[in-house]
């Protein structure tokens, strides 16, 4: 079978917004704009007063799972939003590529109340674990993957799928957004049970929901939605599975490592 080479860039955009539906509507211009679609937002209230992270999903014109194509998305996605944007540094570990602006007066020229903004680009495709492509981007994302419940059909609680990101940061608002954007590839609901920080590393912890399948089932298809090399060998026991993803060298700034676990809700605490 060919190797899925497809790189799909996430936007993620800090907003000074009321709620959670002010900042999407700030966010559709650019939405317009750059012909993507919004796959998931959230509070980062507690970090910023009045603040909100709009994930946007678009396709890339680029190919390849290393660091040239990787790069290159993220590069030329900058460039066409304009020249002030183009000299942000664009920082890569396969699968993920990445470049930070933190310009309000910059992100504001895009969005409405815009502070900051997240560009990246993975690799693996836009296939995503639990979710249509179909879903009306301006609707809210639904609490639970569609057709997937808390029980199976006999009443029993099904396993549960867990993140956790670890992000070079100074803050942890900083951590939040990344955090978002690699869940939104795994599930359409994500919420943060965990935040953790240990210089120059923030740790946000999520529960990403029920999952269909077994435990080492559901995180394998984990790790192929997320795509790329470097993954550690899947880990077993009776209660858990988990792989882990780590850059090497550790990034100057942006994700570091991704765990991804299948909990069996019997024993879940």
């Amino acid at each position: 079978m060919a190797e899925n080479t497809e790189l799909e860039l996430l936007i993620t955009v800090v907003v000074a917004a009321d709620d959670e539906a002010s900042a999407r509507a700030a966010c559709r211009d650019l939405v317009q704009r750059i012909g993507g679609r919004i796959v998931a937002s959230g509070d980062c209230s507690d970090e910023e007063p009045g603040c909100w992270s709009v994930t946007i999903s678009r396709g890339s014109a680029e190919t390849g799972q290393y660091v040239a194509g990787l790069s290159r998305a993220v590069r030329n996605f900058l460039r066409a939003l304009g020249p002030d944007y183009a000299r942000h540094r664009v920082s890569c570990e396969p699968p993920t590529a990445w470049a930070v602006v933190d310009h309000p007066d910059l992100v504001g020229d895009l969005v409405g109340g815009g502070e900051r903004m997240l560009v990246e680009a993975w690799s693996g495709g836009s296939i995503l674990f639990g979710r249509s492509d179909l879903a009306d981007p301006d609707e809210p994302p639904a609490q639970v993957p569609q057709g997937i419940g808390d029980v199976d059909e006999h009443g029993n609680l099904r396993p549960r799928l867990r993140l956790l990101v670890e992000v070079v940061t100074e803050r942890r608002a900083g951590a939040e957004w990344p955090a978002r954007a690699v869940a939104s590839r795994l599930s359409r609901t994500a919420t943060i049970t965990e935040y953790a920080v240990d210089p120059p590393l923030v740790r946000v912890a999520m529960d990403l929901g029920p999952a269909l399948g077994d435990l080492p089932e559901i995180v394998l298809g984990a790790m192929s939605t997320l795509g790329g090399t470097g993954w550690s060998r899947l880990r077993v026991d009776e209660h858990h599975a988990t792989a882990r993803w780590t850059a090497a060298p550790t990034p100057p700034s942006g994700v570091a490592s991704i765990e991804i676990s299948a909990i069996d809700p019997e024993t879940d605490k």
